[in-house]
């Protein structure tokens, strides 16, 4: 017998008539209509498949939507109904389960958020709409369920599961959670009705039984059904998970599998519980699987910052659930079942929920991670390169972007010299190694160090680079990746004593002063903030603007805003400082002049790239890239992706 590191979570699990092969279940995500045309692209079947080779025993889809005209959230939403959809689908369940894997189809109606745009993308509320009850949300009326609608409704559902059957799918998933149509009904904010399907537990219960039998009608006897729950709604006026465990014995008979989320979408403190946010625990949402577990029979899943594999494991073997069900932890690394299975957790890309790839799917229409060029991109990824020529490549700068561009090239043959002025690989991120909510970023820097070594790179630290010495390596290649310098703002006092960078703020946290005052409310500026009164430090923001500055990754603000809630985190917007003393600053807000005390300042307004030092790089070898910051400021996200694709470019005959 084979040791194995995981017994529990690698042991297979049966639901209805069919065998999963292990416990790491993918949870849905990803694809919407991005061509407009009601049609998946290209990119959603090989999106899916990644999965299933990276050794997931299930995976599931995007929400397909089982109403066209009356259960439709907004116009990016692939709905069941439409007419030759079940070719598209096919070509989903076949790239799934060709891998060995059981592909799953969410089965979603929005119920009285239909046919608008979702809230915080800026849309007005729009089209016809029906919920539990009758009324006015967000500012249009919405008609109640009565029996014409539900019956359609029953019928949709089941023609949904005729469609996940004869498509190829192995089992459906039953969207009732988060605030849609099904949880409208089981909510008992949402759902006042007084007559059967309204009141009691039992009785909010009663419409989701329907759609339960409904499906199982389409899918026939066997046929796995899972339904995914919130065991608690995370909010006081909410139900909690004394209601969360009554829904779910209520639906002990009707299903396979009780997948157990949390929260509601409409509220973006808790929008940052149902989607953990870097700020709370591994595993943040297991308690509520693990509650509801001891009351019913049918096997249950848990869902919410999952990854690791030794608490995974512990889950499993404990009882707290039977199946663990990943989302962004397979977009950071598909292959993570696979690498854990195998004794290589160690190279699993540990994702930093810093929640860019839902940001981009929900602004490019595509799940670009951070810290994995290839999410997003499988299609892409499919085509073979070329074998490359091997060229000598010099790589200027060992951040983000540097390393992966070193790494890259070294993995495709390339002969590569990595330098970095500094004595370590990491670039500027290496100073928030120490931050409580930031270890998963310091984990992948490590990490991105340890490829380099392994793609043996010649790595020369304490290293700068001028057009002299870049010339003298008589390289065919050079990238530059020389990343930026922070922007000194232009106010009286900018150099006096006790004024720091950000990047110098955080390397020194330990050692400054009590009362912190930092200019610039963006990402850099608030985290270094929420950081400082983690340590015991009194600090305010200024910001000139109204707004912080998410730097494209809006989705990250709720889980952001939260814990400056939570840390009373002091941000004075429309805050113009104009001269900085030895003990306070001097803003102008509304037309009004203030100063504030501060024992230390700190400027967090921005990157300037080191373009000049970098193109001074240009004619030292044939081939010349720029890369990462000293190109333009650039997030995690885009560093990566430049330096994966340019070492793929690099010796490709032309």
């Amino acid at each position: 017998m084979v040791h194995q590191s995981y017994p529990h979570l690698f042991s297979p699990i049966v639901l209805g008539n069919t065998v999963f092969r292990n416990r790491i279940f993918a949870s849905p995500t990803g694809y919407q209509n991005i061509n407009g045309t009601g049609f998946l692209n290209a990119g959603a079947a090989a999106y899916y498949e990644r999965k299933a080779q990276g050794g997931c025993a299930s995976v599931c889809s995007f929400e397909g939507v089982v109403d066209g005209e009356l259960g439709k959230g907004g116009d990016r939403h692939i709905c069941l109904d439409t007419p030759n959809i079940d070719i598209e689908l096919a070509r989903i369940a076949h790239a799934v389960s060709i891998h060995g894997a059981v592909a799953s189809l969410e089965l979603q109606h929005t119920g009285m958020y239909a046919n608008r745009m979702p809230a915080f993308m800026g849309a007005e509320s729009r089209g016809i709409a029906y919920g539990p009850v009758e009324g006015e949300v967000e500012g249009r009326h919405v008609g109640a369920f009565d029996e014409e609608i539900m019956n359609r409704t029953l019928g949709k559902y089941r023609a949904a599961g005729e469609l996940a059957r004869r498509a190829g799918f192995g089992m459906v998933t039953i969207h009732a959670a988060h605030g849609w149509m099904l949880h409208q009904f089981l909510s008992p904010s949402t759902n006042t009705r007084t007559d059967r399907y309204g009141g009691s537990v039992e009785n909010r219960t009663r419409f989701v039984k329907e759609v339960c039998e409904a499906v199982r009608a389409g899918v026939g006897a066997g046929f796995p059904i899972e339904i995914r729950l919130s065991g608690s709604e995370c909010y006081p006026e909410g139900y909690q998970i004394d209601e969360g465990i009554a829904i779910a014995e209520q639906l002990d008979d009707s299903v396979d599998l009780l997948h157990i989320s949390a929260g509601i979408h409409e509220l973006l403190e808790v929008f940052a519980i149902t989607h953990p946010c870097m700020f709370l625990p591994d595993g943040v949402n297991v308690q509520y699987a693990a509650a509801i577990k001891p009351h019913v029979k049918t096997p249950v899943a848990t869902v919410g910052a999952l990854g690791d594999a030794d608490l995974m494991e512990e889950i499993i073997a404990t009882g707290k659930a039977d199946v663990v069900e990943l989302a962004r932890a397979l977009l950071a690394d598909p292959d993570l079942p696979k690498k854990i299975r195998t004794g290589n957790g160690q190279t699993v890309r540990r994702c930093m929920r810093c929640l860019s790839c839902f940001s981009a799917e929900m602004t490019h229409g595509e799940p670009y991670c951070a810290i994995n060029p290839e999410s997003g991109r499988e299609l892409e990824m499919r085509l073979s390169v070329p074998p490359a020529t091997k060229k000598k490549v010099l790589v200027v700068g060992g951040g983000i972007a540097g390393m992966q561009a070193a790494s890259g090239a070294a993995e495709r043959g390339h002969e590569v010299i990595l330098c970095e002025r500094s004595g370590r690989l990491g670039g500027v991120l290496l100073c928030e190694e120490e931050v409580s909510f930031k270890q998963k970023l310091a984990f992948y820097l490590a990490q991105q160090a340890r490829r380099v070594a392994a793609a043996d790179v010649e790595v020369r630290l304490n290293t700068e680079v001028d057009a002299a010495y870049a010339n003298s390596i008589g390289a065919d290649v050079l990238i530059a990746a020389l990343g930026a310098t922070p922007i000194k703002p232009a106010i009286s006092g900018i150099d006096g004593e006790g004024v720091l960078s950000a990047q110098d703020a955080y390397l020194a946290a330990d050692e400054l002063p009590e009362r912190v005052l930092i200019l610039g409310a963006g990402l850099v500026g608030v985290e270094l903030g929420l950081h400082l009164i983690e340590k015991g430090r009194q600090v305010t923001i200024l910001e000139m603007t109204d707004h912080i500055n998410d730097g494209g990754n809006f989705l990250h603000m709720p889980g952001l805003l939260t814990r400056i809630r939570e840390l009373g985190l002091d941000i004075r917007y429309g805050a113009r400082v104009t001269e900085l003393q030895p003990a306070a600053a001097i803003y102008e807000q509304e037309g009004a002049q203030h100063e504030i005390l501060a024992d230390c300042m700190v400027y967090a307004v921005g990157q300037r790239p080191r373009r000049d030092e970098s193109l001074a790089l240009a004619l030292s070898a044939p081939d010349f890239y720029l890369i990462g910051d000293c190109r333009a400021p650039r997030n995690i996200t885009e560093a990566n992706a430049e330096g994966f694709f340019i070492a793929r470019d690099i010796g490709v005959p032309v």
